[in-house]
């Protein structure tokens, strides 16, 4: 092996241990997570449809008529 070689190995290998007594020491701040503006980054939820309005009423007056029959029934039987 070459001295040179040998050199900028250790250097390498020196860095990446600076690195890590840093990251231990709390002297460097770590990101977490994908960048703010990252292609990959979670899309907000998309909105659910709802009932318009005219659904509930329609919705509403069969419940109506349902509990109407319902009394009707109780009301045979009593």
């Amino acid at each position: 092996m070459d001295t040179n070689d040998i050199i900028k190995r250790l250097t390498a290998e020196r860095d990446r241990i600076d690195a890590v007594i840093k990251l231990l020491s709390g002297t460097t701040a770590v990101a977490r997570g994908r960048p703010k503006g990252s292609k990959n980054a979670k899309a907000p939820a998309k909105k659910r449809g709802g009932v318009s309005p005219e659904g509930r009423k329609r919705i509403a007056d069969a419940m109506k008529r349902r509990w109407a029959e319902r009394r009707k029934q109780a009301r045979k039987v009593a």
